[in-house]
């Protein structure tokens, strides 16, 4: 009895000893993506962030350090204050169309479950090829005016003109095409959340005479706010970051139009050699990344405290 109840100093040193050899080959198996995360997101951040402090060229290692000129420069700059409403007009398109036409057909596809995965397979296609491929269709198919469906209306008597060269309707020319491409992807999205609303809440609802407005509202909708509010902060960070269809399109034009910040740091570093410039419009831009991500971190934890 005494030497069950008694220290037992090796058996402990022994589990000491397995517990580090735990730990060690945990931060051994971590280290990689540590590693690959440093230098791929961190280093490179902070790179930035003292870049848009100077005036560097972007070729040689000499810069100096101006403080906040760049962003004086910048905010002065009426083509800034352009690409910041373009960029917030199209946010709130994309917070809105991709988002309604994914909701709507999510909720279609529910009541077609042995045709849906065709669907799904469908609506993802625009999203899987590569934007110059997308742009290149639309360019050709919609928006050519001789040869396009928008060339077919001018000769039939519907005046569409050239949208992607009219200065009211470019930037909603390419966000037509962002979103052809986008909305297949919300709707996979919205429909997988959908799914996992247990069936014995819509059974109880029907019962109580629910009609299908009250349905979505009273037991699909508070199941699927935690992805609605992810999607809405992705949208939010991508609407800053939009590039690609942009320059593919009209590379900010006509006559700075359709400018986005993104475009106008790439002209600053690749067009006059100004990064310390693009820097801080970079910098603008993860501003209101990091606004939108502290907005869904304070929902989450409202959610979870309620």
């Amino acid at each position: 009895m005494a030497r069950r109840s008694g220290a037992d100093p090796a058996g402990a040193s022994h589990r000491r000893s397995r517990r580090g050899r735990g730990t060690l080959k945990f931060y051994l198996l971590i280290a990689p993506a540590v590693l690959l995360s440093a230098f791929v997101v961190v280093v490179p951040g902070v790179m930035t962030a003292v870049a848009a402090f100077t005036d560097w060229d972007g070729i040689g290692l000499q810069a100096q350090w101006i403080g906040l000129a760049n962003f004086a420069e910048i905010l002065d700059d009426p083509v800034f204050t352009t690409a910041l409403g373009n960029n917030l007009r199209w946010m709130l398109l994309f917070l809105t169309i991709p988002v309604g036409i994914g909701l709507l057909t999510a909720l279609l596809l529910l009541t077609r479950p042995r045709s849906r995965t065709v669907y799904q397979v469908v609506f993802l296609v625009p999203y899987v090829l590569a934007p110059i491929t997308n742009a290149i269709l639309w360019l050709n198919i919609i928006y050519n005016p001789i040869s396009g469906v928008v060339g077919y209306a001018n000769d039939h008597g519907l005046d569409l003109g050239t949208p992607l060269s009219n200065l009211n309707t470019a930037i909603y020319a390419i966000a037509a095409v962002d979103i052809w491409h986008f909305w297949g992807f919300l709707t996979v999205i919205y429909l997988a959340a959908l799914r996992q609303t247990p069936v014995e809440q819509v059974e109880a609802a029907l019962v109580e005479g629910a009609n299908g407005w009250q349905v979505f509202r009273f037991v699909y909708l508070p199941n699927i706010r935690s992805t609605m509010q992810l999607m809405w902060v992705m949208i939010i960070i991508f609407s800053f970051l939009a590039f690609d269809y942009v320059w593919l399109l009209t590379q900010g034009g006509p006559a700075h139009a359709t400018e986005m910040l993104s475009t106008y740091a790439y002209s600053f570093a690749f067009a006059s050699f100004q990064f310390g410039k693009a820097a801080a419009v970079g910098l603008v831009m993860s501003f209101f990344g990091l606004i939108s991500s502290f907005v869904y971190t304070w929902l989450s934890r409202k959610d979870l405290n309620a």
